[in-house]
């Protein structure tokens, strides 16, 4: 990437700054009536000419004004951007929305979520930890019917998960009683992807190492703790986007909403999200999903007692107000893993 002197910095901040907010392409002379640079508008237009033939601008119309490409956006945030840190009082209004405590943590997820969309205008979304990372606490068996049992399996978080097994044999309510009693000794104060390994490596073992009970045990916990990859996610504010010029076309806004749907993609970019911890910032294509190509996304990790359990975002338009939206973002973040250390543990 060539050098921008300083003049290009000052035109290209500019130019993205101004088509945040009125989503027009912008003109040499708003340019020249904006900045200090003291120059001719003829003068700014062959700026503005090189920046477009360096991929930093983009003429949409021979006789409109310049707007940013993905790689302006990207050099923009990177080095141009100045960052407007929430005051006190937009801090107090976010942390008010948690005065009440949730009855439930998944509670606590769907008031981040619409907090992040009214506060951004944008789409909040919030993953919710992943069930392979919570930590199990307690595991009780109900018997349903002959050879089905209900497994109700509670996090250390408060989040419960119920799975259904069918054994090959009928289980009294006793030995129900007993088999939970052998998992909560076994299992309690593990991750469920540790529950799971110890369970699987333990029907490895030479069955005629346990009694009737124990193999019963290991049986049924292994069917209950099978498949925990699967996370929740939230989303809150979809009609807020609808407004914006950049989805005006019916089938961009499609393709866009069915995204939304679509669980494969969410938990892609969980991944992506996931991997460094704080904010993150992808810019159109960079989020590697072809249908999220007009948006860009800002997500920070949260977690609690030092370890990651998710993350949480805005998605919306690459002209998002990002000296706005990332303070928002990285604020949400950490108040959730205050709150979670708080309240869950």
């Amino acid at each position: 990437m060539l050098p921008l002197t300083n003049r290009m910095k000052e035109v290209l901040k500019i130019v993205v700054e101004d088509y945040t907010f009125t989503a027009e392409p912008v003109s040499s002379m708003t340019i020249s009536r904006k900045s200090g640079l003291q120059l001719s508008p003829a003068t700014i237009r062959n700026i503005m000419s090189e920046l477009e033939e360096m991929g930093f601008l983009l003429q949409p119309h021979t006789s409109a004004g310049r707007v940013p490409t993905e790689r302006g956006y990207r050099f923009y945030v990177d080095y141009l951007l100045d960052i407007n840190e929430l005051s006190s009082r937009e801090k107090r209004e976010i942390r008010s929305r948690y005065t009440v405590v949730q009855s439930e943590v998944k509670d606590l997820f769907r008031e981040t979520c619409r907090m992040l969309s009214t506060s951004s205008n944008c789409l909040g979304v919030v993953w919710a930890p992943r069930l392979s990372e919570l930590i199990l606490q307690h595991i009780e068996l109900v018997k349903l019917r002959n050879n089905l049992t209900l497994a109700i399996l509670v996090s250390t978080t408060g989040i419960v998960q119920n799975r259904i097994v069918e054994m090959d044999e009928d289980l009294s309510r006793s030995d129900l009683e007993h088999l939970s009693d052998n998992l909560n000794k076994l299992l309690s104060g593990l991750t469920l992807q540790q529950v799971r390994e110890k369970l699987f490596s333990q029907m490895r073992m030479e069955k005629h190492a346990y009694d009737r009970l124990y193999q019963q045990t290991i049986k049924l916990g292994g069917k209950a703790f099978s498949s925990f990859d699967e996370t929740d996610v939230f989303i809150e504010g979809r009609t807020n986007i609808l407004s914006e010029p950049e989805f005006g076309n019916i089938s961009t806004m499609t393709n866009l909403f069915r995204a939304f749907e679509e669980k494969t993609i969410l938990v892609k970019l969980l991944d992506k999200c996931m991997a460094p911890r704080g904010v993150q910032i992808s810019i159109g294509s960079e989020s590697q999903v072809q249908q999220m190509e007009t948006c860009s996304l800002v997500t920070s990790t949260y977690g609690c007692e030092g370890r990651i359990w998710g993350a949480l975002g805005v998605i919306g338009p690459r002209r998002m107000n990002y000296s706005r939206i990332i303070p928002l973002v990285d604020y949400s973040a950490r108040l959730l893993s205050e709150i979670l250390d708080t309240y869950y543990h």
